[in-house]
């Protein structure tokens, strides 16, 4: 039988060129490739106008899966860079770090090789906003604001027991590597307010196409977590945070934390039922958000 998947990445893959975004492979240093979806052609004046948005992805799919319905949405009037982090994509290193700083020290490379050279927005999902973080820390001056998604700033020892208790798992390998097709749907089940009913066919092909890797990912998770006593880091950039109200895995209490940290730098959605994969649960409503804060930097810009 045919992939499904697969089927779907062919289709995706022509959805985006005629909607001007282009994948393209980097070699970030001998050994290390990344994808990155680029416009395809030079930039237009809406381009120009408009600051770059830098999409940075979860961990149960790639870039373009994740992002679909954002990067159909803002290309037009946006310079649309969306990255597929190592081990995910056509993303590949034969280098042991497997960090959050490794992988920000990546996409900031690529980002150099394309020629960015203005500051843009930066909106991360999940593993992909944790990454963000980092690369805010290392990179201020390219960073000129932050959207958020469900994502702590730094997954601590405490949020990954919390969280693991909640549902039920040992530990985020298991849950998010998983190794059957009862794996696959608990995992997205939990990361959904209300995951729709799908034959069993095609969780299991979902596992041979998108669970791939095992052994590297388990490595990013390790290397995620954080002691409880880690420093966290103070941000200069202007911070949205858009976060579900049914998020199971990271309560929506964390998200109010980092409101109340960053202070009057901070901006705050709550999107009614919607889990953890808000942006593709309720798409139309994310894109909303995210409009209405991109509008609030260019008619109050943040310095």
């Amino acid at each position: 039988m045919v992939n499904i998947f697969h089927i779907y990445d062919q289709v995706l893959r022509w959805v985006m060129k005629a909607a001007g975004i282009k994948p393209v492979q980097l070699q970030i240093k001998p050994g290390t490739a990344m994808n990155f979806w680029v416009p395809a052609g030079k930039p237009n004046k809406n381009h120009q106008n408009h600051p770059p948005l830098l999409f940075l992805h979860g961990f149960a799919t790639n870039a373009i899966m994740t992002w679909q319905f954002q990067v159909l949405k803002f290309a037009k009037n946006h310079a649309v860079y969306v990255p597929d982090f190592m081990f995910f994509g056509d993303s590949v290193t034969d280098r042991p770090d497997r960090t959050t700083e490794f992988q920000a020290e990546c996409v900031v490379e690529g980002l150099r090789k394309l020629g960015v050279d203005r500051r843009f927005v930066l909106v991360g999902f999940s593993y992909g906003a944790m990454v963000g973080f980092r690369l805010a820390e290392m990179y201020p001056e390219m960073v000129e604001a932050m959207v958020v998604t469900a994502a702590p700033t730094v997954l601590t020892e405490r949020i990954t027991g919390e969280a693991m208790e909640k549902i039920g798992y040992k530990s985020w390998s298991e849950y998010l590597i998983p190794e059957t097709v009862k794996g696959a749907i608990s995992m997205l089940q939990i990361a959904s307010f209300e995951f729709p009913r799908f034959p069993r066919w095609i969780f299991k092909q979902y596992l041979e196409a998108m669970v791939v890797h095992r052994k590297e990912r388990a490595e990013l998770l390790e290397a995620l977590v954080a002691p409880n006593d880690v420093t966290i880091s103070q941000y200069p950039q202007k911070l949205h945070i858009i976060w579900g109200r049914n998020d199971n895995l990271f309560d929506i209490q964390i998200a109010y934390n980092m409101k109340e940290k960053f202070g009057e730098k901070a901006t705050m959605d709550c999107i009614e039922k919607a889990g953890h994969i808000v942006a593709m649960e309720r798409p139309f409503i994310y894109n909303k958000c995210l409009q209405k804060f991109l509008h609030s930097l260019e008619d109050n810009p943040y310095e």
